[in-house]
């Protein structure tokens, strides 16, 4: 029983753990501080990037697209200041 216990405990714990860090390049900005998402699109696009989606995750923003030079790629932003939080090169 005890194992059986702290089997469930710690499969608990590794779950919860993943799906945390799954945002951890993310910020902690209030929303109140955030870009307005129309106006963060319009700046990345004026960054130079080709964007085929974009949405909100977590507590980023985040594009799928193309940069500069055409790479595929998948980018997090900052949602108050659009820094490049996490960048992704896709195949």
């Amino acid at each position: 029983m005890k194992t059986t216990s702290l089997l469930a405990i710690a499969t608990l714990a590794i779950s919860s753990f993943v799906m945390a860090g799954s945002n951890l390049y993310c910020t902690d900005h209030p929303r109140a501080e955030w870009i307005a998402g129309s106006d963060a699109h319009a700046k990345i696009v004026a960054m130079g990037y080709k964007v085929k989606e974009f949405k909100e995750s977590g507590n980023c923003y985040e594009i799928e697209g193309w940069d500069k030079t055409g790479q595929r790629v998948e980018v997090s932003f900052d949602p108050k200041t659009l820094a490049v939080v996490r960048s992704k090169l896709d195949d």
